[in-house]
């Protein structure tokens, strides 16, 4: 399991990069703005659309199917979900473009009548990197079933490269329209990395598939499609509230996220592989690797969390444009990353039910704790502001933690529990470090913390797997 979260982690983690640099850029080119704004409106559905897809949401679904297909019959079964779901795509691109109107409206509700016709011009380019979005997902399942991590985890890096390209080169002249083309280019990209291999292994797209196939992809699909899509929708009421807090707080909020998305990179690999692996195992098998993922998750997310709390201004004055440390954002950064270890944990026990091919209970936890984040987020700003948006994801977080754990067992409820409030007090002394003297020594602190939090706990997880058979 190490080895091959590593291998996805290097992977993916120069795509992760040029997502940020993507940003940077965009907020060094065009400011934090209400321009930045409009795009960052235009382009939340294809992103996402995009995240939810990286995040395992179809192979989640379809990778147990795959494993249960005779080995004769899968790539057939292969060949009928990529015409499902490249029609899909094309359709709901089509949908999108003409829509596109009414849907800036609902996104960007605060933005002026100028911003709002920007965005609608830049989103009916942006629709169509979904149809290479799903044909990316699908053609993944494979590689991830045959333990081929690395090149689906290229995806992210392909997909942003010719924006980033783009945006260096073109500067303050960028146009939005160029910079849409450069997105479906980016998805084009992402689908021809996968296709030598997958035709390697016997593939070929006029394949014949099985009836009912389809259904029963979408019978898997369905609740974790609607656990996706309320956290999108919740992603999308953020934007909503962040609309009406001012000229460029939808663009801190998204730096923010940005930022805080650094070191979940490793988590995606973790989940990816921890469900591949617990695919099939039997009740005992996939407690245990439960366990030393949790174990692992911790290791990875706590020192991450803790050295971003403590050099959140020097992090933004050093990687963002000038201005941007004085303002927000530090405190919002701060906040936010307070909620990467939980979060992480979350998306790992939800992974523990989809193995067992149980997508019901997880998405009644989830949407739980996404109505509890929506009543929040209806309250908290109007009392703390931006801020108030990192709370209300902060207590919906908590919630749904609370529910998974209680349905797998007390024991585990118990030491996530113990653990939870281990992480809060460990996250709460970082902000000391916000009285340092300059950003310098902010950095060191932040630095020797995560690093000591880091060898502590890889000493912890090393007993532990002596005892834990994977």
């Amino acid at each position: 399991m190490l080895s091959s979260t590593l291998l996805l982690t290097l992977a993916t983690l120069a795509g992760l990069f040029a997502g940020f640099a993507r940003e940077w850029l965009l907020v060094a080119d065009w400011g934090a703005g209400a321009r930045t704004d409009a795009y960052l409106v235009a382009l939340f559905l294809p992103e996402a659309l995009r995240t939810m897809l990286a995040g395992g949401l179809l192979s989640a679904a379809a990778l147990p199917l795959w494993q249960a297909q005779p080995v004769q019959t899968q790539l057939y079964w292969l060949a009928g979900q990529v015409r499902h779901f490249l029609l899909l795509g094309l359709a709901l691109a089509l949908g999108i473009t003409l829509g596109a109107p009414y849907l800036v409206k609902m996104i960007g509700l605060g933005l002026s009548a100028a911003d709002g016709l920007q965005a609608t011009q830049a989103l009916r380019y942006l629709a169509w990197v979904i149809p290479g979005l799903f044909l990316q997902a699908i053609l993944t399942i494979p590689m991830q079933a045959n333990s081929r991590f690395v090149l689906p985890g290229l995806g992210s890096l392909l997909f942003n490269l010719p924006v980033v390209i783009y945006l260096g080169l073109a500067k303050k002249d960028a146009d939005p329209i160029t910079l849409a083309q450069c997105f479906i280019l980016g998805s084009i990209l992402m689908v021809l990395l996968l296709l030598p291999p997958v035709l390697r292994m016997g593939w070929r797209p006029w394949y014949r598939a099985s009836r009912g196939d389809n259904t029963a992809v979408w019978r898997q699909l369905w609740p974790l499609l609607s656990s996706s899509a309320a956290s999108q929708g919740l992603t999308l009421l953020e934007r909503l509230v962040a609309s009406f807090l001012g000229e460029g707080s939808i663009t801190l909020l998204n730096l923010a996220r940005k930022l805080v998305n650094i070191p979940l990179i490793a988590l995606m690999s973790l989940n990816q592989v921890l469900l591949g692996k617990m695919s099939g195992e039997g009740a005992i098998a996939r407690r245990k690797m439960l366990d030393t993922g949790l174990l692992l998750c911790t290791l990875l997310t706590l020192p991450a969390a803790v050295g971003l709390i403590a050099a959140a201004p020097a992090l933004v004055d050093l990687l963002l444009p000038h201005g941007l440390a004085l303002g927000p954002l530090p405190a919002l950064l701060a906040l936010f990353a307070v909620s990467i270890v939980f979060g992480a944990w979350n998306a790992l026990l939800a992974r523990y039910y989809y193995a067992a091919a149980d997508t019901r209970t997880p998405l009644i936890c989830e949407l739980s704790g996404s109505a509890v984040q929506a009543v929040l987020l209806l309250c908290l700003p109007y009392l703390w502001g931006i801020w108030g948006i990192a709370g209300a994801v902060m207590g919906g977080v908590l919630s749904t933690g609370w529910m998974l754990c209680r349905y797998i067992d007390q024991a585990l409820l118990r030491d996530v529990i113990r653990w939870a409030m281990l992480a809060l007090l460990l996250c709460a002394l970082a902000g000391f470090a916000w009285a340092a003297p300059s950003y310098m020594a902010q950095l060191s602190v932040a630095a020797i913390s995560a690093l000591l939090l880091f060898i502590f706990g890889a000493y912890h997880l090393k007993k532990k797997l002596s005892k834990i058979e994977v």
